[in-house]
């Protein structure tokens, strides 16, 4: 089983920034790719970003290319998405999620094994 809990949503003003963190624990060694997903309220999950767990490719969605950046410290355990330029459509709850079974940078939430609870994001205009 892997554990995930996410922290560093908040309220920021449109162009802001902001760093999320998931900080993993448990079957980490068994993960083979992390994602990023958020949800709106009265929206579907939609997937953000994925990176391999053991370095390497990233994937954005087209969405948030150019302004979020998803990078990973094998060292803590721990992934980060770095936001900038928010909008106040990023505004959602952000999900981290790990992935055990498939050896590719996953853009399902089905594809997703374990998750975390979620950090509220907001994003002022």
């Amino acid at each position: 089983q892997v554990h995930l809990v996410e922290s560093g949503g908040g309220l920021v003003q449109a162009g802001g920034s902001l760093r999320l963190s998931c900080a993993a624990s448990g079957r980490t060694f068994s993960t083979y790719t992390m994602s990023w997903f958020r949800q709106a309220p009265g929206k579907e999950r939609e997937y953000v970003a994925a990176i391999y767990w053991n370095g390497g490719s990233t994937d954005y969605a087209a969405s948030v290319k150019g302004r979020f950046t998803i990078s990973r410290d094998g060292a803590k355990n721990t992934m980060h998405l770095q936001m900038n330029s928010l909008k106040p459509e990023d505004t959602a709850v952000y999900y981290c999620a790990a992935n055990l079974r498939y050896y590719e940078l996953k853009t399902t939430d089905t594809a997703y094994d374990y998750w975390g609870q979620g950090t509220q994001v907001t994003v002022s205009s």
